[in-house]
């Protein structure tokens, strides 16, 4: 299975955590990397976001650019504090030949990815707009996972 792991786009800073949306930058900078992404043929079978905004507008960019046929479908196991555990509830009756695309926050993912890819605790950095391209086995577990791609959105911008 391969799974991409983007952390959303900037969001506003008022309000709580809880209801912030992407910034107008933020938007316009996840549709640019979204293109890339298009003309590096990524494809999703599935999109699962946190149901926060700025996720949910994060991905709901991504799915119009990628793959608009593709729902995006909001997941509560990808809210803040999601874990290993939670990834795999998401993943459930998923086939192993699949992709998707998931959408959420650090520190979780780079948590996430970092027990994907270790048996230690191996940490990466995610930042905002960041993608990280995971291929495991299922079901997930920890060290079941190959780092593809570690991609800051700078060089997504730039490409």
């Amino acid at each position: 299975m391969l799974l991409y792991f983007l952390r959303h786009g900037e969001a506003t800073t008022s309000g709580d955590d809880w209801s912030r949306t992407l910034t107008g930058e933020g938007a316009n900078r996840i549709r640019a990397e979204a293109a890339v992404l298009k003309a590096l043929d990524v494809r999703p079978d599935a999109i699962f976001t946190s149901p926060l905004p700025r996720a949910v507008q994060t991905a709901e960019i991504v799915a119009e650019v990628l793959v608009p046929e593709v729902a995006v479908v909001q997941r509560e196991e990808l809210a803040p504090g999601a874990s290993l555990g939670d990834l795999q509830h998401v993943l459930e009756g998923r086939a192993a030949d699949e992709s998707v695309l998931l959408v959420g926050h650090e520190p979780d993912f780079s948590s996430i990815v970092g027990a994907l890819i270790s048996s230690a605790s191996a940490r990466i950095e995610l930042k905002k707009g960041g993608l990280a391209l995971v291929e495991t086995d299922l079901p997930v577990a920890q060290g079941s996972g190959k780092l593809r791609w570690l991609v800051e959105p700078a060089l997504l911008l730039t490409t």
